[in-house]
């Protein structure tokens, strides 16, 4: 047999290998996918993270050895594709949501309470009850920046460490929170690379919470200790921590109150902002330009999460035990309550798709996920979930305080 040419032999050689790789590259070993539609339930009891499909209605993953996760809060990078988990031991954890796995752990302090990412996404920060304060941590190595004691003096002018609540991210690489025992607001700039903390007191009594708008203009924290919030203008904090709605409820008995409202559920829609009312069975509407009271609407129960639909046009509430088996929806043009829902036992957390045709929530003592068409209010899907609590989309990852 004649011998093949010598130039016939690379071009054969080439096409063999190309062949070759096209083959290995039409089995991928893992799925590709975006993480748009992608989000997580915690599942508080087993210390568990199950990571959704939004679209499809399932569980992807379950990402175990979180810790305490009995009041945990997730944050999302920049990219969309890290969820960060704040354990109330004090663990803050780095889950990949696209392998399910763990990229890094630390256990930063012995009780925290929730964080934040910068808007830059470099920064992760803590907020921590015991010792009391906030961490920072670099967001791809969790390795620690800074630490700001929360410090105040006392009644008898020793100084003590306040418990951090309220902690969100704002405009310009800050950060603000308010101080439990203190009663005060405190705002970090990062924007230099140093700490540079302002200090606002004298806010009012005993700060159990905060939320910032949608814009990021106005930081507001709810008192446990009296009537009222407390407003920063974070685009004039020179000017001062305002106090708003001071009259609501005074001198009406106060119920007792079994669960504290999160007012980072709050609602906007329009000029009008939506708040819970601690220890009532109301749902206060406030004027957000002057935040003056327009509007108290009674509802089920005491409100937790008072949440708007994407669109603006409904607001979802949930209650304190015990009645907290319950949501009811609101129009928020006739401001008339439109639907009492039944999702299951202890509902705990409710999550709008990112445009708001369908609402995920968590009934922890059913052990399931409930979804439900926002248009037609009727149940569209179940899963499966052990003690679920907290639902977090990543779409919060583009959202400011969220």
């Amino acid at each position: 047999m004649p011998l093949m040419p010598a130039p016939l032999l690379k071009p054969l050689a080439a096409v063999s290998l190309l062949a070759l790789l096209a083959g290995c590259q039409a089995t991928p070993s893992t799925e590709l996918r975006g993480t748009g539609d992608l989000g997580v339930v915690v599942e508080r009891a087993t210390g568990s993270l199950a990571v959704v499909d939004t679209s499809e209605h399932r569980i992807l993953e379950r990402v175990e050895g979180l810790g305490d996760l009995s009041h945990a809060s997730v944050k999302f990078s920049r990219d969309a594709r890290y969820a960060f988990v704040f354990g109330r031991d004090g663990g803050l954890s780095r889950v990949d949501l696209l392998t399910g796995e763990i990229t890094h752990r630390v256990m930063q302090s012995g009780n925290s309470i929730g964080g934040a990412i910068s808007q830059d996404g470099s920064l992760v920060a803590v907020a921590n009850y015991a010792p009391g304060g906030v961490k920072l941590f670099d967001s791809e190595t969790l390795e620690e920046v800074a630490e700001i004691p929360a410090t105040y003096r006392d009644e008898n002018g020793q100084e003590q460490r306040s418990k951090v609540v309220g902690l969100v991210d704002a405009p310009g690489n800050r950060f603000v929170y308010s101080l439990f025992e203190a009663g005060e607001i405190h705002m970090v700039d990062m924007s230099e690379g140093a700490p540079e903390v302002t200090r606002f007191s004298d806010i009012g009594e005993a700060p159990y919470d905060a939320l910032i708008g949608p814009n990021g203009r106005y930081y507001i924290a709810g008192l446990f200790g009296e009537d009222g919030l407390a407003l920063l203008d974070l685009w004039y904090p020179e000017a001062g921590v305002q106090r708003i709605l001071p009259d609501y409820g005074r001198g009406e008995e106060r119920l007792p109150v079994y669960k504290m409202p999160h007012l980072e559920g709050w609602a906007m829609a329009g000029d009008e902002a939506w708040l819970p009312a601690v220890g009532r069975h109301e749902v206060l509407l406030a004027d957000s330009d002057d935040w003056s009271l327009m509007e108290r609407i009674a509802v089920h129960g005491q409100p937790i999460f008072v949440m708007t639909r994407p669109d603006e046009r409904q607001v979802w509430v949930n209650f304190a035990h015990p009645d907290n088996n319950v949501v009811q929806v609101i129009d928020t043009e006739s401001r008339e309550i439109v639907a009492t829902l039944t999702p299951g036992e202890a509902v705990l957390h409710m999550e709008f798709t990112p445009r708001g045709e369908q609402v995920w929530i968590s009934a922890r003592d059913s052990d399931r996920v409930v979804v439900y068409d926002t248009r037609t209010l009727e149940e569209v899907a179940r899963l499966e979930s052990e003690s679920p609590s907290g639902i977090f989309f990543t779409d919060r990852a583009h959202r400011i305080g969220l």
